[in-house]
């Protein structure tokens, strides 16, 4: 129902890859077995034109971040043990945090985008292993074996009174409260609280990134029933996504299917 669209998303693979000039028999770009990929989905808020650019700069900063810092080959055994897991979530947790400053500098510099902010969450697979990052209201899901498990917390004033025990889950539902973010990249404080988690994939497993244009709209019980349904990562994004607008569509939707099949 909304004229603008203050979403962003980012769906972006990484792998080793030489150019090469050769006297031998190979292709001239030869790519190594490691692959990994990044998802990411941006929320803006702070009127149309904050929104936007709040999403957007924070999604091109991360993409830096990726680009130009992170390091994120596996070893030589194509595990991540430990120790790089932990700098894997750290890095992360530094992206998140440039991204935050990048969003609070243009804000300095424009007045009019004073207080401009985003929601911003993103998975990375390295192999087996998922690293979550999160700031805001956007979620990210885990379907497994039929099961839908939300990896995320909501960043909101609704949640924070859910886990204190004032409201209970089914009140939260439709809350006046429930669109009040308490934690996001950029907005009017310099810190941003960024929640991290790591999950060890499974053949077949489905993660899924969504705005809260999805998660209003329809029930967890529903997406579930969708991802059981459509096997196809893209397909299964186009069914949510219209049966998001069919059940009202009053906020933007954007939504990310990743399946990972055996190797």
């Amino acid at each position: 129902m909304r004229e603008g669209n203050e979403d962003q998303f980012l769906i972006a693979c990484l792998s080793k890859t030489l150019r090469v000039q050769t006297s031998l028999p190979q292709p001239d770009i030869v790519k190594g077995e490691d692959q990994s990929h990044l998802f990411a989905v941006a929320d803006g808020m702070g009127g149309h034109a904050g929104g936007e650019q709040a999403s957007a700069l924070a999604l091109g900063q991360v993409e830096r971040f990726v680009r130009d810092t992170f390091k994120w080959f596996a070893g030589a055994s194509g595990e991540v043990k430990g120790q790089e897991q932990d700098q894997v979530l750290a890095d992360f947790r530094t992206a998140l945090a440039q991204a935050n400053a990048r969003v609070l500098a243009e804000a300095t510099e424009r007045p009019e985008l004073h207080g401009m902010g985003t929601t911003l969450t993103l998975a990375y697979s390295l192999n087996d292993v998922l690293f979550v990052a999160h700031v805001g209201d956007s979620r990210c899901y885990l379907f497994r074996n039929a099961f839908l498990y939300r990896l995320t917390h909501d960043h909101t004033m609704v949640e924070e009174m859910v886990k204190r025990g004032v409201l209970s889950p089914a009140e939260a539902v439709g809350h006046q409260w429930r669109h009040v973010i308490t934690n996001v990249v950029g907005g009017t404080t310099p810190d941003v609280k960024v929640e991290l988690h790591k999950v060890h994939l499974e053949p077949d497993d489905v993660v899924l990134l969504c705005s809260d244009g999805l998660t209003e709209m329809l029930p967890d019980t529903e997406i579930a029933r969708t991802l059981q349904a459509e096997s196809d990562p893209e397909r299964a994004c186009r069914a949510l996504v219209d049966q998001a607008n069919a059940a009202g569509g009053r906020d933007n939707v954007t939504v990310v299917v990743a399946r990972f099949d055996p190797a």
